[in-house]
C-alpha cells in the first residue's frame, strides 16, 4: 500500500497556486511528516487527497493509492481515513456502537457488534462497552476514534494534528499508539504537524516551505 503524490498543485479561485507542486511517497508502514506553521496549507493538503477540498479551490496533479489513481473518485472511494484533532465520537452511541459504526457494510447484524466488543477487549477497555463519550476520559475517546477509522479499513491514513489537543502524558501515550497501530496494520500514513515531538523516530519529514 502506497501514497504517491505527484506534482499536487492547489490554486484558489484567483488562480493564484497556493501550494506545490510538491511530490512524495509514503510507502505501507511508513509515516511521512509535513511540518509547518499555522496558516501553511498543512490541513488543505490533507482535504486534497481525501477529496474534501473547498469549492473555491482546485488541485491539479495526480494522486495515486495502490498505484491507482485517486482524484477522480468521490471522497467515500477514495479508501482514506482521516484523524483530526477532535475525536469526533457521535454523543447518542454508545461506545461499542461508535466503534461498529466504522465497520465496513459488509459486516452484518451480530457480528458487528461481536468485532466491536472484540476491539475493545484487545484495548483494555471491554468495560467501557456501554458508557457514552462524555463518560470517558480524554484518552480513551481518542484511542476509540482510532480505532473505528481502522475497523473501517483504510488503506491510507491521515492524521490531521490528531495529537494537540491532549496533555503531555497522554499525547505521547496517544502518539505511541498511533504509530504502532499503523506500522502493525502497514497503513501509509501522512502527518502534519508543527510540534517536531510527533515527528516518528527516523520517520521521513518535508518541511515548509514544500515547493
Amino acid at each position: 500500500m502506497t501514497l504517491s503524490i505527484s506534482q499536487l498543485t492547489l490554486r484558489h479561485h484567483s488562480n493564484n497556486i497556493l501550494i506545490g507542486p510538491l511530490s512524495f511517497d509514503v510507502k505501507n508502514g511508513q509515516i511521512m511528516t509535513l511540518m509547518g506553521p499555522s496558516g501553511s496549507g498543512k490541513s488543505t493538503i490533507l482535504s486534497a487527497i481525501a477529496g474534501h477540498l473547498a469549492t473555491d479551490f482546485t488541485v491539479t496533479g495526480d494522486i495515486q493509492l495502490n498505484q491507482q489513481p485517486i482524484m477522480s473518485l468521490a471522497p467515500n472511494m477514495r479508501h482514506i481515513g482521516i484523524v483530526f484533532q477532535d475525536d469526533l465520537l457521535f454523543p447518542h452511541l454508545n461506545i461499542w456502537q461508535n466503534l461498529a459504526f466504522g465497520l465496513p457494510p459488509q459486516i452484518k447484524g451480530a457480528q458487528r457488534k461481536k468485532m466491536a466488543l472484540q476491539t475493545l477487549d484487545e484495548l483494555g477497555l471491554l468495560n467501557l462497552q456501554h458508557q457514552q463519550a462524555h463518560q470517558i476520559s480524554g484518552g480513551q475517546r481518542a484511542r476509540i476514534s482510532m480505532m473505528r477509522l481502522l475497523l473501517s479499513q483504510p488503506q491510507a491514513v491521515l492524521l490531521d494534528e490528531p495529537f494537540s489537543k491532549l496533555d503531555k502524558t497522554l499525547r505521547a501515550e496517544f502518539r505511541q499508539f498511533v504509530f504502532d497501530q499503523i506500522k502493525q496494520r502497514n497503513i501509509a500514513a501522512l502527518m502534519v504537524t508543527h510540534d517536531d515531538d510527533d515527528i516518528p523516530t527516523n520517520g521521513n519529514v518535508l518541511h515548509w516551505p514544500w515547493q
